[in-house]
């Protein structure tokens, strides 16, 4: 079958404000004697975000986390998987009549085959069968465009590609997505509703949704054409006095921005040493400026795990949690609320992230969707692309320079290095189009060591073109220093090169010193500062993404192939079942502590 993979509708408006703070239904009507309320009433959120599509249990790194034991010892626990996810999500339910399910953001976007091959659709119906309820709107949301995304809400099938499943035309998600902070400059109206209302028990619990407002620097520019991000602190504060205004005083901020942990396990203590000292990064600022009218911060971005109190402006802790990603945890928290303040106790709130254990039944309504697609996507997914001797780790590598980043630059080298093809001498790839890792050992039929289609694809989900520039070795260096400054300052992205480019990264300086620049070398030459060399990267990094705002200057661009076909046509050409691919030795970054 064909497989289309990218596309683009016409921008659509959506509702106003107004039409936003429409309180759900609440269920029955009462009769005629009001009965007297209790002083409180019990409310459970349950929350995901990063889901990214990964219908399927995700394996390697992607599909694992880490418990802290009392005894201080730590053990990984495999987790993961939409079919999983739900029937754990239907359990914890249980017991819990005023329940609300949310999400932080990135449900689809970066996706496996699976989900990507149908623009997410396979995903937005899972969610839908899970019980999700309302989502903030994440950076990834944005990859296809805003026309998309508001399709992923509305329904309907694709101009290009029409239904995939003619019987049944996509109905969109039965969950609201909100996004606050993002307007069309068209309108000046919001792309989505900013905040959903849910009356529970009598008493309104109001949402307030966002992402990043950095979102353009790290999608390209066609995925937010038409758009400008606001402020997340200011749109927060603005729409909970809107909210209060309209006689909500429970209020929940679900926001695409996240923390850094203090430890990778997703049950330690964020608090022990005091109230959210166990987390920084960029949630930490934002969370102690939002209103202290906002009770909860649903976060997400960071792929990681926290629940955290970081206080509030009025020194009050707040709640601040984030489960991880990929659907291997979820956050449960409960507590109470106030029927006469009509707000959350505050002290009554508690949190824990849950890892999704596979040693539950398969929810069947998620199992026959993602059968459904399986049989729609044919074998694609499944032929053997390359062979691989050992785990190749990209996305759980933990070190600077990534085994998985080597092979994929390389690959990106090999096919924009002809005079006929770009002309290459170097290729870097940025780390976070590095969606997994490559895994020797496999569940399925195809056996171990084989690399398919679908988890290349999983690997490299964005369909990037490969994009040659003539850079001079002056501007080689001003993008290895970008990796520590700018926007990249506190959330470094070291770019992964091609074979026989070296150099020295000193971790004991910062910013743009880091980059020790006598040391760089290119076929074991210095680099000449006013020599052009042809550098090969994604057409996403060559528009400036993830803040390399130097290779804009580029010159001369060649656009090549597709990154994925590179990337699999390098495996398929260096290794075989006789002689699989080894992995790198990760050794052209050379690191001091």
């Amino acid at each position: 079958m064909s497989i289309r993979l990218r596309g683009g509708l016409g921008l659509v408006a959506t509702a106003a404000l107004a039409a936003a703070l429409a309180v759900a239904p609440s269920g029955s009507v009462e009769a005629k004697a009001k009965p007297k309320s209790p002083p409180t009433i019990p409310i459970q959120l349950l929350s995901i975000n990063d889901f990214h599509a990964n219908l399927a249990p995700p394996t390697g790194s992607s599909g694992t986390v880490t418990r802290l034991n009392a005894d201080d010892t730590t053990t990984p626990l495999t987790v993961g998987g939409a079919e999983y996810l739900s029937t754990h999500l239907q359990m914890a339910r249980q017991g819990h009549p005023n329940s609300i399910t949310v999400s932080a953001g990135d449900n689809i976007g970066a996706s496996p085959l699976l989900s990507a091959a149908f623009h997410d659709e396979p995903t937005i119906l899972a969610l839908n069968a899970m019980g999700l309820q309302v989502a903030s709107v994440g950076n990834h949301e944005f990859d296809e465009g805003s026309a998309e995304l508001l399709r992923m809400q509305n329904g309907g099938c694709r101009v290009d590609d029409g239904c995939y499943d003619p019987p049944h035309t996509f109905p969109g998600a039965d969950f609201q997505y909100l996004s606050a902070n993002v307007t069309q400059d068209s309108t000046g109206q919001t792309l989505f509703p900013p905040v959903w209302v849910k009356q529970v028990a009598g008493v309104k619990v109001g949402f307030i949704g966002m992402t990043l407002k950095d979102t353009p620097t790290i999608v390209t520019a066609a995925g937010v054409a038409g758009l400008t991000f606001h402020d997340e602190v200011t749109t927060a504060n603005r729409y909970a006095q809107v909210l209060q205004k309209q006689g909500v005083k429970a209020i929940v901020v679900l926001l695409h921005q996240g923390g850094v942990p203090a430890s990778t396990a997703y049950n330690y203590d964020c608090n022990a040493n005091g109230p959210g000292s166990g987390v920084s990064g960029d949630i930490v600022p934002i969370a102690q400026q939002l209103s202290p009218k906002i009770d909860v911060v649903i976060t997400g971005h960071t792929h990681t795990a926290y629940t955290c109190d970081i206080p509030d402006p009025d020194g009050q802790p707040r709640l601040v949690t984030s489960a991880s990603s990929f659907g291997r945890l979820y956050t449960d928290i409960e507590g109470t609320i106030n029927t006469k303040s009509r707000d959350f106790v505050r002290s009554s709130l508690t949190a824990q992230n849950v890892p999704v254990t596979r040693d539950v039944p398969k929810d069947p309504a998620v199992t026959s969707i993602i059968d459904t697609y399986n049989t729609l996507l044919g074998p694609i997914q499944n032929e053997p692309v390359g062979y691989i001797a050992a785990d190749i780790l990209g996305r759980g590598a933990t070190t600077p320079e990534k085994p998985l980043g080597d092979v994929i630059a390389d690959s990106q080298l090999v096919a924009t290095s002809s005079p006929t093809t770009g002309n290459a001498v170097v290729a870097f790839m940025n780390p976070g189009g590095i969606r997994a890792d490559l895994v020797y050992a496999q569940s399925g039929t195809e056996g171990d060591g084989v690399v398919t289609y679908g988890e290349a694809f999983t690997v490299q989900p964005f369909t990037n073109l490969v994009e040659t520039i003539s850079l001079t070795g002056a501007q080689i260096v001003t993008m290895l220093q970008q990796q520590f400054t700018g926007g990249n300052a506190t959330d470094n992205k070291v770019l992964q090169p091609s074979s026989g480019f070296t150099y020295t990264l000193d971790y004991t300086k910062s910013g743009a010193d880091r980059v020790v620049t006598d040391s760089i070398r290119l076929n074991g030459s210095p680099l000449g500062m006013d020599t052009t060399y042809r550098v090969t990267v994604n057409n996403f990094l060559a528009g400036g993404g993830d803040n390399f705002t130097v290779l804009k200057e580029g010159t001369d661009p060649f656009v090549g192939a597709i990154d994925l076909d590179a990337f699999t046509a390098y495996l398929t050409a260096n290794s075989s079942p006789t002689s699989p691919l080894p992995t790198p030795a990760a050794d052209r970054i050379t690191v001091i502590n």
